[in-house]
This record gives structure tokens, sequence and C-alpha cells, in this order.
């Protein structure tokens, strides 16, 4: 390939070479070293598995990492300022950067973020790719969402200090733990016989409390969170959708153009042709006299 790339034209060359990497079975490639060095990283985390083959599997988790790199940089070559206009290639080129931090001294702790090379999966899988989108897109609603949560939140810690302070401290002692104490009930761990019913020795109607704040907090607005990304996957897939259904349109209309364009030129051609014909089979007038003067004589 390199040598036939040599040959090449500069843009001939670049065209060339991102067909090469569009191709599924080099997609496809990529893929199988993203989940395989997910796997490398996985083992270097094992004691037994380094002491029985540690010296492979860094030297795999290197040769993985550059033809990553490698991927990049034809990526770069290929795509050139469009490669930076592009959020995804964007994501993979700032991951595989951070993989090429050193790991020694004070920075040994960015050794732990070469596991983010997993998340390249996220850029390359079309799947993936959509729930991320998607989720990216309901970012606004669960804002608004979060806002409204955070308000209800406020008002039943409050309400919560005041009632419950005196007698469970280690819970409604103040905002902070209230606060705590209620995101431990919205997830309804341990909430009935480890908060609620301990309360409700002192406070027997305290079960209203709870009941109601459950209800709002888990029920409804976490209910309303999921309607939000549902509903944000299904506009992003319509969306996408309908950017095909514009990509083939302009394609047909293309296509339907030259076709035109080919038919006309065709029958321009037929015309020219037919009177082209229509001329050789006329007599010139010459031929025609010399034929008039035999017929007398």
């Amino acid at each position: 390939m390199n040598a036939t790339l040599s040959t090449l034209p500069g843009n001939d060359r670049r065209q060339r070479v991102r067909a090469w990497i569009g191709q599924p079975r080099v997609q496809n490639f990529i893929i199988g070293l993203i989940l395989v060095n997910a796997a490398l990283l996985g083992l270097e985390t094992s004691a037994s598995a380094m002491a029985a083959a540690g010296g492979l599997i860094v030297a795999l988790d290197r040769t993985i990492l550059a033809v990553f790199v490698g991927e990049i940089a034809l990526r770069l070559y290929a795509h050139r300022a469009a490669f930076w206009r592009d959020p995804w290639s964007v994501f993979d080129f700032a991951v595989i950067a951070i993989a090429l931090l050193p790991a020694t001294g004070p920075l040994a702790v960015l050794r732990a973020l070469r596991v983010l090379r997993v998340l390249r999966l996220l850029s390359m899988v079309p799947s993936m790719r959509r729930v991320v989108g998607a989720l990216l897109a309901a970012i606004p609603g669960l804002g608004s969402i979060a806002m409204v949560l955070l308000i209800i939140y406020y008002v039943f810690a409050v309400i919560a200090t005041k009632l419950f302070a005196a007698s469970h401290p280690e819970w409604f002692g103040d905002l902070g733990r209230s606060l705590y104490t209620l995101f431990q009930i919205m997830t309804l761990e341990s909430w009935s016989m480890g908060i609620a019913r301990p309360v409700m020795e002192n406070f027997p109607h305290a079960w209203i409390f709870f009941v109601a704040f459950i209800l709002v907090a888990t029920f409804t607005m976490l209910n309303l969170f999921i309607a939000i990304i549902v509903n944000a996957m299904q506009s992003y897939t319509e969306a996408e959708q309908h950017g095909t259904q514009r990509v083939v349109e302009a394609a047909r209309e293309h296509i339907e153009a030259d076709l035109h364009a080919e038919m006309r030129s065709l029958r321009d051609e037929i015309c020219a042709l037919k009177s082209m014909l229509s001329g050789s089979q006329t007599i010139p007038p010459s031929l025609a006299s010399e034929r008039t003067g035999s017929t007398e004589g």
C-alpha cells in the first residue's frame, strides 16, 4: 500500500488513506485491539498475572498503543483540519495523548488513566456513539430536572432538621446530615428499618414525611430523568434518520440530474447523426445535372 501511495498526488493519497481507514475490516480490527487492550490493562492489576507474564503483557500493551498512535497519525494526515472539527476525533486524540504521558515520578498516577483507552469504543461503535450523543442532548433537560430536585431536597431537608434533629442528631442534626440521609432514603437503601421506623418510635406520624418524600423524589423525579433521556435518544435517532434521508435524496437528485444531462446530450447527438445521414442521402446539384444530361442524350 505504501508503494502505491507514494506514486499518487497528495490529495489522491489522502483520499486513499481515508478510504482505507474507513473500511469495516480496519474499524473492526481497531475495535478488537481496544478490547484486547482493556483485558491487558485488567491483567496488569493482578499480581499473579504480572508475575507469570508481566513482560509479555507490557510488551503487548505498548505494541497496541503504537498501533493506536499510527491510526491517529493516519487520520490526521487524511483529514487534516477536518480532524479537529470532529468532536469524536478530538476525543480519540486526547485519550491517546494521555496514554503517552510519562508515568514516572509525580506523574505515576497517570498510569491509571491509561484505561481511558477503553472509552474509544464509544467513538468506534455507532450504537454507543448514538447513546452518548443522546445523553449529551438530554443535558439541558436533565439540568432543569436536577434544579427542581435540588429545591425539593432543600425543602425536605429543612423540614427534617426542624422536626427530627433533637431526637436523631446522627441523621438530621444539621442541614448537611439531613441532605445525606434523604439521599439514602431516595435510593431506598435501608430507609424503612434503618431510618423511618426508629424515627417513628418518637414521632408516630413521621411515616407521612418519609412516604411523601419517596413519592416525590424517587418515583416522580427519577422517572422524569428517565423520560427525558428516552425522549432525547428518540429525537437523536430521528435526527440521524432525517440526516441520512437528506443525504440519500441529495445523492438521488444529483444522479437524476446527471442522467437527464446525459439523455439530453445523447438526444442531441442522435439528432445530429440523423441530420448527417439525411444530408448524405441528398444528391448534390452537380451530380443531378450530369444525370439529366445523360438522359437527354
